[in-house]
């Protein structure tokens, strides 16, 4: 066993070496911009994109002419909230989504309501859950957009998509899912789950980092955020990262063969993690449900400690205590609120996000030395008796 031992994989996955070694030929050899289509350099390149489109479109049962490549999650984001808002801004002004959204997209809907846009953020049940119910008697003749996280990147909890675009369906709503954190992790399938609008990215399966895709259903209204050269069919300008392109179709290949058996290797080590941090440490918290979750996260809230002073008792062990993109956030998590959870557990909480590398002596490392670190933090902590 290697030290140190990562267990952030909500963060980001190491670049699988299958996938690296499919780029790497994009950044010499065959290193064409896929807009030039004088030459086979050129050509080469753009019949890669159109490769790398296919696999993508594969992964979550989409047409290739529905991918749009783009730099990632958060431009995937942005660009289906505000694409959709100001495409149909005459229709309507009114959008749902969640408060336990990513940041990428509340802040784009913060930023839609400087606009003149009206949000509602629906309630969470304490399991971080939607209520389908909830969805529906929210919608109004108004509502142009409803944007609902497919699996969460903090409690790892699977909301009831497939029943709540069927909703946004029968009302004409365009339905936007975030589905960084599911595609290739679980089935992913836009006709059947009435998805209009998926995001995803690739450094979350162990492609490269600065690269990701947003599935437009056919006949979406979208209007781009950036202006150029009209790439992606003009809704995403920009010449393409042919390598990082390249990597993210890899890796979709790779999760479509590999994901099932994936999946239950991982939620077999979840759940020895589970147990075994539950027979040695008392006060422990699961935070989210655990019946509809990832099933290669856990979080956990440990009572009467501090997560950032665990997290610095576990130097060999790379964990988080939130969202990357909130960790020097001295705030509890904002999730974790939603749910109705108290500021002393939230802020004693941790993610575990185990992956594809991660072996069982690791997860019983994790085991031995969070147990023993908890405990001596307690035996320092003035409120424990």
């Amino acid at each position: 066993m290697n030290l140190p031992i990562y267990m952030d994989h909500h963060a980001t996955t190491p670049v699988d070496t299958r996938v690296l070694d499919a780029m790497l030929p994009f950044y010499t050899r065959k290193f064409g911009n896929a807009s030039s289509r004088s030459h086979g350099f050129g050509w080469e390149a753009e019949e890669a994109v159109e490769v790398a489109r296919k696999r993508v479109a594969g992964l979550i049962q989409a047409k290739p002419r529905e991918i749009v490549f783009t730099s990632g999650a958060t431009e995937s984001d942005n660009l289906a909230v505000k694409g959709v808002a100001r495409a149909r801004c005459r229709q309507g002004n009114h959008i749902l989504t969640l408060p336990t959204e990513h940041k990428a997209v509340l802040d784009s809907c913060h930023a839609l309501e400087s606009e003149g846009f009206r949000i509602t953020y629906l309630r969470v049940r304490s399991d971080g859950l939607v209520d389908p119910d909830d969805v529906r008697a929210a919608l109004t003749g108004g509502t142009i957009l409803v944007s609902i996280m497919t699996a969460h990147n903090e409690i790892g909890v699977i909301q009831p998509i497939a029943e709540i675009g069927r909703l946004c369906r029968e009302r004409a709503v365009i339905f936007h899912t975030d589905a960084v954190q599911a595609a290739g992790k679980i089935p992913m399938d836009v006709e059947a789950q009435h998805v209009d609008l998926m995001s995803i990215t690739a450094h979350k399966m162990y492609g490269p980092k600065g690269v990701g895709a947003l599935y437009v259903r056919d006949g979406t209204p979208l209007i781009s955020v950036l202006d150029g050269g009209g790439h992606e069919r003009g809704l995403r300008s920009g010449t393409l990262n042919v390598p990082g392109i390249v990597g993210l179709g890899k890796a979709c290949e790779i999760c479509s063969g590999e994901m099932p058996g994936e999946s239950e290797r991982l939620r077999s080590l979840r759940n020895r993690l589970r147990d075994g941090i539950f027979s040695r440490v008392d006060e422990v918290y699961i935070n989210g449900s655990m019946e509809q979750r990832l099933s290669h996260n856990l979080n956990l809230s440990f009572a009467h400690v501090e997560s950032d002073s665990l997290l610095m008792s576990l130097p060999d062990i790379a964990l988080s205590s939130g969202s990357a993109c909130n960790s020097a956030n001295p705030e509890p998590s904002y999730v974790l609120k939603a749910l109705g959870t108290r500021d002393e557990l939230a802020y004693s909480s941790i993610r575990f996000g185990l992956g594809r590398f991660n072996t069982a002596e690791e997860v019983d490392y994790v085991i031995e030395h969070l147990s023993e670190a908890v405990a001596n933090l307690r035996s320092l902590s003035p409120v424990r008796e």
